[in-house]
C-alpha cells in the first residue's frame, strides 16, 4: 500500500535529535528503568526490555547508561520514583499529546502548561486530542537493495502485522502494540536492516490534519522542539501531515 511518507518527518528530526542527544539517552534510561522494574532485568526473558537495549544501541547510547539504567530498575542502584502524566492540546486543527515520565507531576504540568502557553495554547480535556490518534507499533525500514514491498509484506504479515506502507525513504510495518516485539524481531530475523532509533509502539494519528503552508508547519515543529527539550517529556505527538511542497521546503532550510 501506498501512503504519506513518515519518512520526511524523521529525516527533519534527525539533526535536531543530535542536538540532543543527552536527552534522548535520559528518556531512553527512563523507559529501561520502568521496563525492568515491570517485567525484570533479564533481556532473554523481557522481550521489551531486548527491544528497548537494540533502540538504545542504535541510538549510540554508551553501555554503561543502559547498566546504570536496568540497575536502577532492579533496585541495585537507588533511583527515583517516576510516575507518567499525559497533557493534550488543539490548535486550529493540529493536536497534541504529550506524555511525560516525572518523580514530581507538579513541576512537569508546570514546565509543559509553560510552553503551551507560548505557543499559544491551554491544555484540553483528556481525550479531546487522544481520541484523534490510535496506539500502534510501527517499525520503519529503510530504503536498500533487495527489499522488495513484497518480501517486506510476506514477513511481516506472517509475524502478526496489519498493513505495510510503501514510501519515499523506505517502509512503515504497522502492528498492534502486543505485536510489535514480536514483528520487530520476525523483521530483523529475515535479514531485513530496520531503522530500530525509530521503530516503537506509540500514537499514530487516525485524523490527520493536513498542514499545507510552510509557516504552520515550522509552528507545530518549534512547539515539539520546545517540549522536547523538557527533562520529563518522552514523547510529543502530533497528527500534523504536511504536504510534499512544505517537505521540500523545510528540508531546504535543513
Amino acid at each position: 500500500m501506498s501512503g504519506h511518507s513518515h519518512w520526511a518527518t524523521i529525516k527533519r528530526a534527525k539533526g535536531a535529535a543530535d542536538a540532543r542527544k543527552g536527552k534522548i539517552f535520559s528518556k531512553l534510561g527512563k523507559e529501561i528503568t520502568i521496563v525492568v522494574k515491570a517485567k525484570g532485568g533479564d533481556p532473554a526473558n523481557n522481550p521489551t526490555l531486548r527491544t528497548l537495549i537494540a533502540k538504545a544501541k542504535a541510538a549510540q547510547m554508551p553501555n554503561d547508561n543502559i547498566e546504570r539504567a536496568i540497575k536502577k530498575g532492579t533496585g541495585e542502584i537507588e533511583a527515583e520514583v517516576l510516575v507518567p502524566a499525559s497533557y493534550e492540546g488543539i490548535k486550529g486543527a493540529v493536536a497534541f499529546v504529550v506524555n511525560v515520565l516525572t518523580d514530581n507531576k507538579n513541576r512537569a504540568a508546570a514546565e509543559v502548561g509553560n510552553v503551551f502557553k507560548k505557543n499559544g495554547l491551554e491544555f484540553a480535556k483528556q481525550g479531546a486530542a487522544s481520541r484523534l490518534f490510535d496506539r500502534m507499533g510501527q517499525i520503519m525500514i529503510p530504503a536498500a537493495d533487495g527489499i522488495t514491498e513484497d518480501k517486506v509484506m510476506e514477513v511481516a504479515l506472517e509475524a502478526g502485522a496489519e498493513d505495510v506502507l510503501s514510501e519515499d525513504g523506505g517502509f512503515t510495518v504497522k502492528c498492534q502494540p502486543n505485536d510489535f516485539t514480536a514483528v520487530l524481531e520476525a523483521v530483523k530475523g529475515a535479514g531485513i536492516v530496520v531503522d530500530e532509533e525509530n521503530s516503537n509502539v506509540g500514537l499514530v494519528p487516525n485524523q490527520p490534519a493536513m498542514v499545507s503552508d510552510v509557516a504552520t508547519a515550522k509552528a507545530v515543529q518549534k512547539f515539539v522542539d520546545m517540549l522536547e527539550d523538557l527533562e520529563d517529556v518522552q514523547d510529543v505527538y502530533n497528527n500534523m501531515e504536511t504536504t510534499d511542497e512544505v517537505d521540500a521546503a523545510l528540508a531546504a532550510e535543513g
